[in-house]
């Protein structure tokens, strides 16, 4: 008989996994909607979609290892990370999805909100907060718009040895700036940006991905705290916000 093994539980969402399929449960259908047509859309390796209910959504288990996770430094090879890199590329150069994504007003309202919080109840210094804001402001200009991931997070890689075998939890994919794709897979992750842009490709502006850790570091956190998670483990989002006191 296969266990049932908790994923991630927390007040939005759900997932499970049985076996081989993965069962996620979304108090927001239209977040599993979204997830279902950006894998039909996406032209790079996704898990296939056993059924769907309004609520739940049932996939395949995608084979090999994570590509890494956040607070752990990877141990995939340079020639995982390419190849991860080169099916970003491919994603991000794909026809853009029909459905649009943060704004970049709503991002700076945010960023502005996330920041007075953490100040205002004492989470983090006011230093801190006021340098990561300065950081942040690189990657709050205008951009071409790309069909990104929009959570691409290096445990959403699946891996076996160099070759990626698929990417998993689409639900916040939508039109948006390429770099945020980028700057989440190497959230904590730096030393690896490297081997990442050796198959995605150079031209990008690295201080730009710099502003995107600080962004996501600083929004993240109040969430995280709120749904019982410490973003302030070893390696995670308030290592990456104290690490840009350092550059």
């Amino acid at each position: 008989m296969d266990t049932v093994e908790v994923v991630v539980a927390h007040s939005e969402r759900t997932t499970l996994r049985v076996g081989d399929v993965f069962l996620k449960v979304d108090g927001n259908p239209g977040r599993l909607d979204v997830e279902v047509e950006a894998m039909e859309l996406a032209p790079v390796p996704t898990p296939e979609v056993l059924w769907r209910k309004p609520n739940v959504l049932a996939i395949a288990a995608v084979p090999g290892q994570a590509l890494g996770r956040l607070g752990v430094p990877s141990t995939a090879s340079a020639g995982a990370w390419a190849a991860a890199g080169a099916a970003v590329r491919r994603l991000h150069e794909a026809p853009l999805p029909p459905w649009n994504g943060p704004s970049l007003d709503d991002m700076v309202a945010e960023v502005d909100t996330e920041c007075e919080w953490l100040v205002a109840n004492g989470v983090l210094p006011a230093d801190l907060v006021r340098r990561n804001r300065e950081v942040a402001q690189a990657a709050l200009r205008p951009w071409n718009p790309a069909f990104v991931h929009g959570d691409l997070q290096t445990m959403h890689f699946f891996v076996s040895g160099d070759n990626l075998n698929g990417v998993i939890d689409w639900s916040e994919a939508a039109q948006g700036d390429p770099l945020l794709d980028l700057a989440v897979m190497t959230l904590g992750q730096e030393d690896r940006l490297g081997d990442l842009l050796l198959g995605y490709g150079s031209d990008i502006d690295v201080e730009v991905i710099r502003g995107w850790w600080s962004v996501r570091s600083l929004t993240a956190s109040r969430w995280l705290i709120e749904h019982g998670f410490d973003p302030d483990t070893p390696g995670c989002e308030f290592d990456v916000l104290r690490a840009r006191m350092r550059d």
